[in-house]
């Protein structure tokens, strides 16, 4: 049985791996003029429907089960109103399969070759109704996704990258939280995805390539249907063309995100145990006092 931990962010949604121009703030805005945003209503987003056995252990970990494989269900403090619901909804009817309503959540590790591990953000859950917009419009496993089709370094699967739209209230909150905070809050989703003879080919960077011959990744909006088991999403459908803009979005500095891999790394390092000291000399007392060696028995001498 598949299972990953997760430690539950307060969102899913967040920004970009790709490089845009940074601002007195140390905050980095999209805001290239090089093609214009041709639609206002495009969003980055990743939402879907899952169904399966919701489980609740002592440890105050959640997990969902689609078919044979367990995933982690979280939620963000926004919803803990409807994670409580769910919970009682469980205990009234006994029933553990339900059919949720979730953000999807890619974890990705540093080496390349460690399989990345997919986990489930609560939004809601249908209660067989189906009233809720996202719930009736798709079908079961099925998910919208939006964001920039590329590769990123640490996988080998093309992703869509889902980055924090941009409002001009983040924008405010950003300028006064602190690097850590303003990091978290602004953490790129990038969701594996399969694509069979896609139109457009996933951007990849090429280090040996000027910044300005990179090209750009294009702006794509889908359906996709998650494939437990193996992690990733399938396409399905083109829901709008793909575009070479995108909708602006927010992205944390570089200077940021060095200040907090720094105090992570000191934070490390405090809490590691001390080094053991090696062992001293056995001619050597733990007061550190030479310990004298005896002195050899003289010879007898013969012959005299």
């Amino acid at each position: 049985m598949a299972s990953a931990e997760f430690t539950s962010p307060e969102s899913t949604q967040a920004v970009p791996t790709v490089e845009t121009p940074s601002d007195g703030e140390q905050v980095n805005v999209d805001t290239s003029t090089e093609t214009e945003i041709e639609s206002t209503a495009a969003i980055f987003q990743a939402v879907g429907v899952i169904t399966g056995s919701v489980n609740f252990s002592e440890s105050g970990q959640s997990t969902v089960t689609i078919g044979s494989y367990e995933y982690p269900l979280f939620y963000s403090k926004r919803q803990w109103d409807v994670f409580n619901a769910l919970k009682k909804e469980i205990e009234n009817t006994e029933n553990h399969n339900q059919r949720l309503v979730v953000y999807p959540k890619a974890i990705h590790f540093p080496r390349r070759e460690q399989p990345h591990r997919i986990a489930f953000q609560l939004v809601g859950f249908d209660r067989g109704r189906k009233l809720d917009a996202v719930s009736g419009e798709l079908e079961d496993l099925e998910f919208k996704l939006s964001g920039l089709w590329q590769f990123i370094p640490v996988c080998s699967t093309p992703c869509i990258s889902v980055f924090r739209n941009f409002s001009h209230e983040r924008l405010e909150f950003i300028k006064e939280a602190p690097p850590a905070r303003k990091v978290k809050f602004m953490k790129a989703s990038h969701i594996p995805l399969l694509w069979k003879d896609a139109p457009i080919s996933p951007f990849r960077f090429n280090p040996k390539v000027e910044k300005d011959q990179q090209g750009r990744a294009a702006f794509v909006t889908l359906k996709a249907k998650f494939l437990p088991g193996r992690d990733v999403f399938g396409f399905v459908a083109l829901t709008a063309l793909p575009k070479d803009s995108a909708p602006r979005f927010l992205k944390a500095s570089k200077e940021d995100k060095a200040t907090v891999q720094s105090a992570a790394k000191k934070a490390e390092r405090a809490a590691a145990p001390p080094a053991r000291k090696k062992g001293k000399s056995r001619a050597t007392s733990q007061d550190n006092t030479s310990v004298p060696r005896p002195k050899p028995k003289p010879k007898l001498k013969t012959g005299e």
